[in-house]
């Protein structure tokens, strides 16, 4: 249903306030049991998931490509239409994505349902930036990782700019925070090797463990990989180190000493899918 908005203080549009406010933002959307999808192709995304809309803010320029989107949804759902300069005093910022979507917040699944059949899961341990957070689930979707894990402190894959980064492929891929991180059995206990990402020198080199992983496969095995991303600078913490299986790290040059989270993660990534699935090299 559209709504002419009149006046920004309507509660109605609460849901879509101080957007710039980080902090704000992770408390209100955790109390409200909702996030928000930015953008027609985010926000297609996540109705192709089965997540539902609880109301949608507009200007009128854009207002007949997300009624296309919306589809039947758009009778439903209270639809906010503002002019420009409203907007930006509502949300704080240009929205030059179109439009922007409160979704209700599904419900996290079990650990045990994630990992059922999956072979190559991602895990973000404590990750701080939202950017790298949606970089790297991107990647994980692209190079066909099957599932995300996060530690109980990495950043909200679901806020607005993880969201916005990973281009809605959170909604592509199942994910879940693991309660009682660094704990691995239950993924030891599914035949998952861990590996974590590390500058150490008991770590080899992803061709290598690459290498190991075709070896595997050449002989008619299913080998599982939890491939394991630090959090930006420190890296992975020291009780995560000694829960790994295999400490991996990628070989580089002309004196780079290491990548962005999320660089490193798109590599590692790529490495081990095609590992897993190529039977001769490892790119």
């Amino acid at each position: 249903m559209l709504i002419p908005l009149a006046d920004l203080s309507d509660p109605r549009v609460n849901d879509f306030t101080r957007l710039k406010d980080v902090n704000l933002r992770k408390s209100f959307e955790a109390e409200h049991g909702l996030y928000l999808a930015e953008s027609f192709s985010v926000i297609s995304r996540a109705l192709a998931a089965g997540h539902q809309p609880r109301a949608v803010l507009t200007s009128a320029h854009w207002l007949g490509r997300l009624q296309e989107i919306l589809g039947t949804r758009a009778s439903e759902i209270p639809i906010f239409v503002a002019e420009e300069k409203q907007l930006i005093q509502l949300t704080g910022f240009s929205m030059h994505r179109g439009a922007i979507a409160a979704m209700e917040r599904p419900a996290l699944p079990e650990l045990d349902e994630v990992l059922a059949t999956a072979q190559a899961v991602l895990i973000l341990e404590d990750l701080v930036d939202h950017t790298n957070v949606g970089a790297a689930i991107r990647s994980a979707a692209a190079m066909g990782f099957d599932a995300i894990l996060t530690s109980p402190h990495c950043a909200d894959p679901l806020y607005r700019r993880a969201v916005r980064v990973s281009m809605g492929t959170v909604f592509s891929l199942p994910w879940t925070r693991i309660d009682d991180w660094p704990d691995t059995s239950a993924l030891k206990a599914r035949g998952f090797t861990v590996a974590g990402l590390a500058l150490s020198d008991q770590a080899i080199s992803l061709p290598d463990f690459c290498i190991a992983l075709q070896s595997e496969v050449a002989r008619g095995r299913e080998p599982k990989v939890a491939l394991v991303l630090g959090t930006e600078g420190p890296g992975m913490s020291k009780q995560a180190l000694t829960q790994c299986d295999q400490l991996v790290k990628i070989p580089l040059s002309h004196g780079v000493d290491s990548l962005n989270v999320a660089a490193a993660g798109a590599v590692a990534c790529y490495a081990v899918s095609q590992a897993l699935t190529v039977k001769t090299g490892c790119a």
